[in-house]
């Protein structure tokens, strides 16, 4: 038996992929189909900057009428400009769940989950290459 993947999550060999969670979970390589992977963001939740943006905002527009000098108009971009890029950046880094889904004896099942986008890449190559293997024209999709 080829051992391609060892680690502290997940093992995947020749034979069997087991994912190292509470309760373990093992699948027989030989029975799974149609394997695939897909990716959800984590925290759906509001940016914590959301409110300070809208306060801004709403604080630009009510003294717009007011601001005569070059110095208020640059104070004014600013406080739009500043959360408009903390939020952007938060949108950008949001945690996302990497996940690897098949059929598995008739049912879908989650074969394996991880935030870590590194070893899940490593787990889902060396499941690709453990199908390739075991079923030489494969049933992995994209």
């Amino acid at each position: 038996m080829r051992t391609y993947y060892r680690g502290p999550d997940a093992v995947v060999t020749s034979e069997l992929f087991v994912w190292r969670t509470t309760p373990t979970r093992i699948f027989a390589i030989r029975e799974l189909r149609n394997v695939g992977i897909t990716c959800t963001v984590v925290d759906r939740s509001r940016p914590p900057t959301a409110p300070a943006a809208a306060g801004s905002v709403a604080l630009s527009v009510a003294v717009w009428p007011a601001v005569e000098t070059p110095a208020m108009i640059a104070l004014g971009v600013l406080a739009v400009a500043v959360p408009a890029i903390a939020i952007a950046a938060w949108w950008r880094v949001r945690p996302r769940r990497w996940e690897l889904h098949a059929t598995y004896r008739g049912g879908e099942v989650v074969l394996f989950a991880s935030t870590n986008a590194r070893v899940f890449n490593q787990v889902a190559r060396a499941l690709r290459r453990s199908i390739e293997e075991s079923h030489p024209h494969g049933t992995w999709t994209v």
